[in-house]
């Protein structure tokens, strides 16, 4: 009996598949934190919304916050906006994947190379006429075992951010503290 033709060519794969390479996989896990934080800012959505796109955010993130922008080069905040931001030794480039101002909705990736990978999602709220309830996701992903406690600490960061972001927000806008 001689086997159908398919058989030698199942055989040659399988030796193939057992003798190539096998592409390295990390000894470790690599970290990935996710985490939310909410507050609310005495404003309308209309003049709190623009102040989450990268130019926007110039007004009140602080000074480390200097997006250079690669596209567009006029630095306006749009989706598909892409620019850099350098801090400490580390440059990171983000990209505005969702910036919809009436609706509120805003989301950026960003990556330092071989250390970490970001998403940002911010949601606005109107709840009434004159406040905004604001939450913010981040999700960060280690880029290889050695950043796994570099992007812990960011996440713990991350979840305590609210109440400065909200006070510079607030300062920002003009608006009393409360």
């Amino acid at each position: 009996m001689t086997p159908p033709p398919i058989f030698p060519a199942l055989i040659l794969a399988l030796i193939l598949a057992a003798i190539r390479p096998q592409a390295a996989k990390p000894s470790t896990e690599l970290a990935h934190v996710s985490n939310t934080f909410h507050f609310e800012i005495r404003a309308p959505l209309s003049r709190v919304a623009p102040l989450f796109g990268p130019e926007g955010e110039r007004g009140w993130a602080g000074k480390h916050w200097n997006p250079e922008f690669l596209y567009p080069p006029s630095g306006k905040d749009i989706q598909g906006a892409v620019f850099q931001v350098q801090r400490g030794q580390h440059t990171s480039v983000w990209v505005n994947t969702l910036f919809d101002l009436a609706g509120g909705k805003m989301q950026y990736v960003a990556f330092i190379d071989q250390v970490v990978a970001t998403t940002v999602d911010v949601k606005l709220t109107s709840t009434d006429a004159s406040r905004t309830t604001v939450e913010v996701t981040y999700a960060r992903t280690a880029l290889r075992p050695a950043a796994n406690d570099d992007v812990r600490a960011l996440g713990d960061g991350d979840r305590d951010d609210g109440p400065g972001w909200r006070k510079d927000i607030e300062k920002c806008l003009g608006l009393e503290p409360k």
